[in-house]
C-alpha cells in the first residue's frame, strides 16, 4: 500500500472514530493531512465562489432590488447546498431559523430545503448492517428487504422482520458519512471564522452557531441517541392515550443502526387516506398542536422535526411520531418566559415584551430598548387587531424576523428551533386547513397553563392579565376561562381552586377587596330592605330603592364579583353551582377570609354609623 493511501486511510479512520463534536481534534486531523481537504475544497468552494461572485454582481446591478430576482437568488443557494451534501444541508436548514444573520427572502427559501438524497448502494447497506451489529443478517431477521423504502442525507430505512416475528424499520447510516460531515463541518467553521472576522456587518457568532450545528448532527448520527430520545419521549407521553411512539429493539440497535417497530400510518398531509381510516383530519391536527405545547412548555423536551413523513394518523386514532435524531430542550426558567412574553403581546405591553426577549437571551442588557419598543408596536399592533385566535403566525414571524435583522438580536438555539417546529407544523395543518391558525390553537392551551400553573412568576402574569391598573377586568378573565375551556383536560374544580390560590395569593390583595366592598354594600343594603320592613314610617323619610330578594340563592352567591365569575363558567362543560358552594367553607376558614370577615364588618358599621347620623338629621327637619 503506498504512503499515500495509507495517509488518507488513516485520516479516514481517525475522523471515523470521533463519538462526539470536537472542532480541535477535527482541525488537528484535517491539517496533518492537506491533501483530502484540498480536495474537497476545490468541490465546495468553487461552486460557492461562483455563486458569491454572481450574487455579488446581481446586488452591483441592482437586481437583488427586484423582489422575483432576489427569491430566485435565494433558490440558487438553496439548490446549491443541496448539492454540496449532508453538512452543508444542514447548515442551510440552521440558517433558514436564524433571522437576525439571514434576509427573509433567504429564510424562506431555505426552511424549504429538503433533508432527503439517493439511496446509496443496497449490498452495502447490508455490509454496513452485520459490521456494526456484528451479527449475519441471516441471524437476526426473518427477512430483510434489500431496497430502500426512503432515503435522506445521514441514512436511509429499509424494511424487515425480526426471528421473533415482530415488523420492523431499520434505519442504516450512510457509509463514511462522519469522515465527510466532520471535513465539512472544518471548511464550513474556517468560513464562518474568515466571515466573522472581516463582514463586520454579521452581528451573530457564526463560529459558534457552526459548533452547535455540529453539535446536534453528531448527536443525530449516533443512532444510539435517537434510541435514548425516542424511549425519554415515549415515558414523557406515556399517559397521552392519543400518542403512540415505536418501540426501539435495543439488541438490532448501534450507533449506525437503529431498529424500530414498523408503523402502518398515512401522512398528515394526505387528507383523504386520513378520511379513509375513519378519522378527521382536524382532530389529528389538535393532538398534534396539543402534544407540540406540552412538549414545549409543559416537559421542555421537544421534536424539533415534525415534518410531515414524521407524523403518522393511525388507524386506531392515534398520532404516531417518528425520528428522534433532531431534539431540543427549554429550560423551565425558558418555558415561564416564553408564556409570560404571551401574556405581554395578549395585554400589548410591548415595553415589557421588549424585557422579555432580554431574559430570553435574545438581546443583551446594554441593549437600548427604546427603538425596538414601536418596531414590536408596528409588527404585533395589526395583527392583535384581528384577534389572537385570528393571528397569522408565519406572517408575524416574517415581520419579526426583518425586526431581529435591524436591530442586534442573537437567536438562543432553543427558540430557532421552536420556530422551525411551530412552521412545519403549521404547514402540515394549513395542508388540512386552509384556515388554519397555529396561535389561535395553541391560545387555549396557554390560556389553562396560566391559570392553573402554580408557579410564583405564572401567577404574577396572571395578575397583569386580569388587572389593568387597579382595575380588574372580568373581560380578560373572561376570555382567559372560556379559551381554557377548549382544552379537552381542562379540570374546572381544580381552575376554580386556583381563582380562589389566586384571591388569597399576595397578588389577589385587589380583589380581595372589590370582594369586601361588594359584600359590605350587599349586606348593608339588606339590612336597609329589613329596616324598611319593619317600619313602613321609615319608607316615607328614606329614599332608597328598594332591593330585589331571591330566597332560593344565598348571600354570598348574589356578590357581585361572584356573580360575574358564576356568568363566566355556568357555560363550561361540567359545570355545576355546587362546585362554587364547595368552595364557600375554605373561604370562611381562610386566614385571609377572616380578615375579609373583619373588613366587612367594620365597613358595615361605618356605614350604619352614617346611616344613623343622617336619619337623626332627618328626623329633626
Amino acid at each position: 500500500m503506498s504512503p499515500e493511501i495509507k495517509e488518507d486511510l488513516g485520516d479516514f479512520i481517525e475522523a471515523a472514530g470521533l463519538l462526539k463534536y470536537d472542532p480541535e481534534a477535527i482541525s488537528r486531523i484535517y491539517r496533518g493531512n492537506p491533501k483530502r481537504l484540498l480536495n474537497r475544497l476545490w468541490e465546495t468552494l468553487i461552486p460557492i465562489g461562483l455563486f458569491l461572485l454572481g450574487t455579488i454582481s446581481s446586488k452591483l446591478l441592482g437586481l437583488l432590488n427586484n423582489a422575483t430576482e432576489a427569491k430566485k437568488k435565494a433558490k440558487e443557494l438553496a439548490d446549491l447546498l443541496v448539492e454540496l451534501g449532508p453538512a452543508f444541508i444542514k447548515a442551510g436548514q440552521a440558517l433558514s431559523t436564524r433571522p437576525d444573520i439571514i434576509p427573509v427572502v433567504v429564510l424562506e427559501e431555505l426552511s424549504q430545503l429538503q433533508d432527503q438524497l439517493p439511496g446509496f448502494n443496497s449490498d452495502l447497506a447490508m455490509a454496513c448492517i452485520e459490521d456494526d451489529l456484528e451479527i449475519p443478517i441471516k441471524d437476526l431477521f426473518e427477512t430483510l428487504e434489500k431496497e430502500p423504502i426512503s432515503a435522506a442525507s445521514l441514512g436511509q430505512v429499509h424494511r424487515g422482520r425480526l426471528k421473533t416475528g415482530e415488523d420492523v424499520a431499520v434505519k442504516v447510516q450512510r457509509p463514511g458519512l462522519r469522515e465527510q460531515i466532520t471535513l465539512d463541518l472544518y471548511i464550513v467553521r474556517n468560513i464562518a471564522i474568515w466571515l466573522n472576522k472581516y463582514i463586520k456587518l454579521i452581528r451573530s457568532d457564526l463560529v459558534a452557531l457552526i459548533d452547535e450545528l455540529g453539535t446536534r448532527v453528531f448527536e443525530e448520527m449516533d443512532y444510539l441517541n435517537e434510541a435514548n430520545n425516542a424511549e425519554k419521549f415515549k415515558t414523557l407521553h406515556k399517559d397521552n392515550t392519543n400518542i403512540a411512539v415505536p418501540e426501539i429493539y435495543r439488541h438490532a440497535t448501534s450507533r449506525r443502526v437503529l431498529t424500530m417497530e414498523w408503523i402502518d400510518g398515512v401522512k398528515l398531509t394526505n387528507i383523504q387516506a386520513v378520511k379513509n381510516l375513519g378519522i378527521n383530519p382536524d382532530k389529528m391536527i389538535e393532538i398534534g398542536v396539543n402534544c407540540s405545547l406540552k412538549q414545549l412548555l409543559e416537559h421542555g423536551f421537544f421534536h424539533a422535526d415534525p415534518h410531515p413523513g414524521n407524523l403518522l394518523a393511525l388507524k386506531d386514532g392515534r398520532l404516531c411520531y417518528l425520528d428522534f435524531g433532531m431534539m431540543s430542550e427549554v429550560s423551565k426558567q425558558s418555558r415561564t418566559g416564553l408564556i409570560k412574553a404571551v401574556v405581554h403581546l395578549v395585554n400589548r405591553s410591548f415595553g415589557k415584551l421588549s424585557e422579555d426577549f432580554v431574559s430570553l437571551g435574545f438581546l443583551s442588557e446594554e441593549v437600548d430598548l427604546k427603538p425596538i419598543i414601536p418596531a414590536f408596536e408596528t409588527v404585533f399592533s395589526t395583527a392583535l387587531n384581528v384577534g389572537v385566535s385570528k393571528m397569522d403566525f408565519k406572517s408575524v414571524t416574517d415581520d419579526l424576523s426583518g425586526v431581529m435583522y435591524k436591530f442586534p438580536f442573537k437567536v438562543p438555539p432553543y427558540y430557532a428551533l421552536i420556530i422551525r417546529s411551530l412552521i412545519t407544523l403549521e404547514g402540515i395543518a394549513l395542508s388540512v386547513d386552509p384556515n388554519f391558525k397555529i396561535l389561535g390553537a395553541a391560545y387555549p392551551y396557554f390560556a389553562r397553563r396560566l391559570m392553573e400553573d402554580e408557579d410564583p412568576e405564572l401567577r404574577e402574569s396572571l395578575k397583569e392579565m386580569l388587572f389593568d391598573g387597579e382595575l380588574f377586568r372580568w373581560s380578560r378573565l373572561e376570555d382567559l376561562m372560556t379559551s381554557a375551556a377548549n382544552q379537552a383536560e381542562l379540570d374546572i374544580e381544580k381552575l376554580l381552586d386556583q381563582v380562589v390560590d389566586f384571591l388569597f395569593s399576595k397578588n389577589g390583595g385587589m380583589l380581595r377587596q372589590e370582594l369586601v366592598e361588594a359584600m359590605i354594600k350587599r349586606i348593608d343594603a339588606l339590612g336597609w330592605y329589613t329596616m324598611k320592613r319593619i317600619n313602613t314610617k321609615l319608607t316615607k323619610i328614606f329614599k332608597s330603592k328598594a332591593l330585589q330578594d331571591k330566597d332560593n340563592e344565598s348571600l354570598f352567591l348574589q356578590l357581585e364579583p361572584i356573580k360575574e365569575l358564576i356568568k363566566i363558567i355556568k357555560n363550561l362543560p361540567g359545570f355545576k353551582i355546587e362546585l362554587i358552594i364547595k368552595k364557600i367553607p375554605r373561604l370562611i376558614s381562610e386566614p385571609e377570609g377572616r380578615r375579609m370577615g373583619i373588613n366587612v364588618a367594620k365597613g358595615i358599621t361605618e356605614r350604619s354609623v352614617v346611616r344613623l347620623v343622617r336619619i337623626a338629621a332627618a328626623a329633626q327637619q
